[in-house]
């Protein structure tokens, strides 16, 4: 297959723009506001009772991630295998996607008489979600040359952060004018943009899903399927020795991951909990993260090709450790404001930057791109259980979030350190070359 062929790069990028409606609308800014409102007790406190467990409700919140996440790290092995055996890397793609797609649909019906299937429906949309990123981003490899990941990883996100801000716009307007559109139910405007969520996704992904390849030959191998996922995951993971770059790397993605995409799914939830702030101003300030993160992007991708990856990983991680300490000394809403500018910047880069990194340290002429993925992409889900399960026990521990936000800086401290141990491929390529010189 040609690589770097415009059109199938463009088909690719869309399903960012098809995906990150949920990223947006379900896991950031809508859901988790309604989530807050609904799950209360009978008091009107933020606790609620889940399987006749008493909970408060950010926590069950943060553990019903955890789950998702431990669930899709189990469920991509197997997938992989699958795929890798019949050659339908896409069906398994399309599986996912509509998979998650249809549960968001279902949180229409999403009601304090609900609840329990709302949260179940909430953690099957996440392994949706995140069970077919696995499949989408190892496509990279195979459609893209390696001076060009960064920038194509970049316009993918770059996307995503465009088409989930156009949906949450028209959310927004049924939820501040749902007059204009003949709604008088208050709750309504909210579950009608979890069931557009679903339509959006399903119906962009079918660009991506006409255009990308069903996948490669089909490869026999011996023994059960069942088994093989696992067997190839430990395959890579022994290739690891002789890769010391990707080892190191994978290490500090997993560390640094931990905070950053646990910031991602409680960060709304510490504005309503902690800050009490208004629903209208926590999904306004969502909606400015996306912004900011489309230029974030290609800020990334632009220092990547100055001083290289790892160093402007480095950056972004370090950033994190300031938004942390920011965070945890927040009062006001104009100073969880300008934390969220700063999280916009840098949300989107370093996943951006996180994904062709990865990309560019996989050996050359790989015969299965899917595999290595996989691991990347279990690796970035028990980073997820890991840091949401932290966030949620230490405030369950402690009553406070901002002693989770601590947790979080100790993490980005450990994640940055780590990055540090990796000498950049930029800085080292120039050292050869005046070697050679």
């Amino acid at each position: 297959m040609k690589k770097n062929n415009p059109s199938m790069i463009n088909a690719w990028c869309m399903y960012d723009w098809a995906n990150s409606v949920h990223a947006l609308v379900i896991v950031s800014s809508i859901f988790p506001v309604y989530f807050s409102a609904t799950a209360l007790s009978a008091s009107g406190t933020a606790e609620t009772n889940f399987l006749g467990i008493h909970i408060k409700s950010s926590v069950l919140f943060s553990y019903t991630v955890s789950a998702s996440f431990l669930i899709t790290a189990l469920l991509i092995p197997l997938c992989t295998a699958v795929a890798d055996y019949t050659g339908k890397k896409k069906n398994f793609m399309k599986f996912f996607c509509y998979t998650g797609a249809v549960s968001c649909m279902l949180l229409y019906f999403f009601t304090k008489d609900t609840l329990t299937a709302g949260v179940f429906l909430f953690g099957l949309s996440l392994v949706g979600w995140s069970g077919s990123i696995v499949f989408y981003d190892s496509y990279l490899p195979e459609i893209a040359t390696e001076e060009n990941y960064d920038r194509y990883s970049a316009r993918g996100f770059s996307m995503g952060y465009l088409g989930s801000v156009l949906l949450l716009l028209f959310n927004l307007s049924m939820i501040l004018a749902p007059q204009f559109y003949g709604i008088t139910h208050k709750a309504l405007p909210a579950r009608i943009s979890f069931f557009t969520v679903g339509l959006w996704w399903i119906l962009f992904a079918q660009i991506p899903f006409h255009y990308l390849p069903a996948g490669k030959s089909a490869k026999k191998k011996a023994g059960n399927w069942v088994f093989n996922g696992f067997a190839e995951l430990r395959k890579v993971y022994l290739q690891l020795r002789g890769q010391p770059y990707l080892a190191k790397f994978l290490s500090a993605f997993f560390i640094y991951t931990m905070g950053l995409r646990t910031v991602m799914y409680v960060a709304t939830i510490f504005g309503a909990t902690e800050l009490k702030l208004p629903s209208q101003s926590l999904i306004i300030t969502v909606l400015l993260i996306q912004l900011v993160g489309i230029a974030g992007s290609y800020a990334f991708a632009w220092l990547s090709g100055r001083i290289g990856n790892i160093y402007a990983l480095m950056i972004g991680v370090a950033i994190w450790v300031g938004i942390c300490m920011g965070a945890y000394y927040t009062t006001q809403a104009s100073e969880f404001y300008v934390i969220a500018c700063m999280v916009g910047m840098v949300m989107g880069g370093i996943q951006s930057l996180s994904r062709s990194t990865y990309s560019k340290l996989i050996p050359e002429n790989v015969p299965d791109t899917a595999s290595y993925f996989s691991f990347y992409d279990v690796t970035e889900k028990l980073a997820i259980v890991i840091g949401t399960f932290i966030y949620g026990a230490v405030e369950q521990l402690t009553g406070s979030m901002r002693n989770s936000i601590l947790a979080l800086l100790l993490i980005f401290i450990v994640g940055l350190v780590l990055l540090y141990r990796i000498p950049s491929r930029k800085v080292y390529h120039f050292q050869l070359e005046t070697n050679k010189n």
